[in-house]
């Protein structure tokens, strides 16, 4: 999934992105409340971990502005305090969860992933293109009934390719939602990925479903 940071804390925030990104995950990071607030309303995140006590705009206010807004992405909220009264306004400003500070890498992460998988449960639990299904809460993905094994960054490009449907997925918007916006290496990586996506899914089942659109990016196409 691709996740955006806002926390002013450069140590606890580098230490997230770490962590977030060697679990898979494409990270941005926001160290102000405005930043934060910009970000989160020009890219599609699955899930905003949020500190309250922010430069420029607190945590609050940005979540507020956010859900004002529209923007329904779930929201962790983080505080160093530790009072039932700001628990209590971190919700009442629409956040959908809070974590108070000292807190443990492997309770964010499982809440992360409560958040996320809320969030599919108000549209589909799966993705599907034909016989292709991918589950990103079950992390499991199946062609013709038969389980394929995927690394997770093959996991993240498929559900990339799949949430565009029929669709063209320009290969610009797969490398900021698969790795991040300030990915400065080669382009070409989606190729390689792409490739290893074919070998799985098309070839052993006779079939050409990632079908390239030269000079733009990537769709999947009915070949049943």
């Amino acid at each position: 999934m691709r996740v955006l940071v806002v926390e002013d804390e450069m140590r606890l925030a580098e230490a997230l992105q770490w962590g977030l990104e060697a679990d898979g995950h494409a990270v941005d990071l926001a160290t102000d409340g405005e930043e934060g607030l910009e970000l989160a309303q020009l890219h599609p995140y699955q899930v905003i971990v949020l500190d309250i006590m922010l430069p420029k705009v607190n945590g609050y206010r940005v979540c507020a502005t956010l859900r004002e807004r529209g923007v329904t992405t779930p929201i962790l909220m983080l505080t160093a305090k530790n009072g039932e009264y700001d628990e209590a306004e971190a919700l009442d400003t629409g956040a959908d969860d809070f974590l108070s500070k000292p807190f443990s890498y492997v309770v964010l992460t499982a809440r992360l992933r409560a958040l996320t998988r809320r969030g599919a449960a108000g549209a589909s639990a799966t993705l599907a293109f034909g016989d292709l299904v991918l589950d990103p809460a079950k992390r499991t993905c199946h062609r013709a009934g038969q389980p394929v094994s995927l690394t997770t960054k093959e996991f993240a490009v498929l559900e990339c390719l799949l949430g565009h449907g029929g669709q063209v997925a320009a290969k610009r918007e797969i490398l900021e939602q698969v790795w991040d916006m300030a990915y400065q290496g080669d382009p070409n990586i989606v190729e390689v990925y792409v490739s290893a996506l074919r070998r799985k899914l098309d070839a052993p089942f006779g079939r050409r479903t990632i079908a390239t659109v030269r000079g733009v990016g990537y769709r999947l196409v009915n070949d049943a």
